[in-house]
């Protein structure tokens, strides 16, 4: 059994594009399962029913990995970058601070660049640097809205929820880091349907031991879990379809507008009308990471870039 069929060309492509409008409705999804069944809970569930699923399609190749002591220290990276994503958007304080948590996480793309100038020794052309700025100046954005910015507003706005932007913003660095690191150590190997085994694992251990809020299952809720969790396995197995067999330079740039097609959908689901400033951040932060994809374009393959983000929601 696989999630989807073996595809080539043209559908390969409309299947990538399909994973990155999948992860799109993550954000979305998120908020509205935590509202229901707890921020904790909720990841939990998704991630198990994710995990089955890919667990089932990868039952043949999942006998066959040997992870070294590499692929486990990434896949402690992938597990705190999930939990810590999925916290983010569970405990942001209202549902338009949960948009802000979804665009702070979107500054991994020139993130993932950045590190790589060390890491992997990725060449990259200067305006690397105004491209980073232009992508925080979008988060900073974001976070201000359609009201007069200062830092004194920047930082009551922080302590106003520091577990959630903390989580939002580390949520990004550890992306950034497993993306340049799995590069270097993964080996041809597939270990994601395990990551995504322990990630739920941690989750319900998390949600024995400290105490939650009540689940209220009801049957949207359920719909959307059922939804989420397998969506997700499918945006990552239709993801690396296109990744193998379609068109990458298509690919590679639809995916860094995720964070626009991201917000639109969860504001539609979550009944929000962000205003213009709030947009305005969005916009910000998909030139900057455009900026710096540019910076490194000339020195590297767009597979490269691609494939540093094929796991990515």
């Amino acid at each position: 059994m696989t999630i989807m069929p073996r595809l080539t060309g043209s559908r390969a492509t409309i299947a990538g594009l399909l994973a990155i409008l999948l992860w799109s409705t993550s954000v979305g999804l998120l908020r509205s399962i935590s509202e229901a069944l707890g921020p904790t809970g909720g990841a939990a569930l998704i991630y198990t029913i994710s995990s089955i699923c890919l667990v089932i399609s990868n039952r043949r190749a999942l006998p066959q990995l040997v992870l070294s002591w590499r692929m486990l220290a990434a896949g402690i990276l992938f597990v705190v970058y999930e939990i810590s994503l999925a916290l983010a958007i569970g405990l942001a304080s209202t549902r338009t601070q949960a948009l802000e948590m979804g665009m702070i996480n979107y500054l991994w793309p020139g993130l993932t660049l950045l590190f790589a100038l060390y890491i992997n020794q990725q060449r990259a052309q200067w305006f690397i640097v105004p491209g980073l700025l232009l992508a925080l100046g979008g988060v900073i954005q974001v976070m201000r809205g359609d009201t007069d910015w200062s830092p004194a507003m920047l930082l009551h706005n922080l302590a106003g929820n520091p577990v959630a932007y903390g989580l939002a913003f580390g949520a990004a660095i550890i992306w950034a880091l497993y993306c340049n690191l799995t590069r270097r150590w993964s080996d041809g190997q597939n270990p994601v349907p395990l990551f995504f085994c322990a990630t739920a694992l941690v989750l319900w251990v998390k949600y024995l031991l400290f105490p939650q809020p009540p689940m209220h299952i009801t049957g949207g809720a359920t719909l959307e879990l059922l939804f989420m969790g397998i969506s997700t396995a499918v945006a990552y197995s239709a993801w690396n379809q296109g990744l193998q067999h379609g068109n990458l330079t298509l690919l590679a740039t639809a995916s860094y507008f995720t964070p626009v097609l991201s917000a639109f959908i969860a504001s539609l689901w979550l009944g929000l009308t962000p205003g213009w400033g709030f947009w305005q951040g969005v916009f910000l932060v998909v030139a900057g990471s455009l900026l710096c994809w540019l910076a490194t374009r000339k020195a590297s393959t767009h597979s490269d870039l691609v494939s540093a983000s094929s796991t990515k929601e």
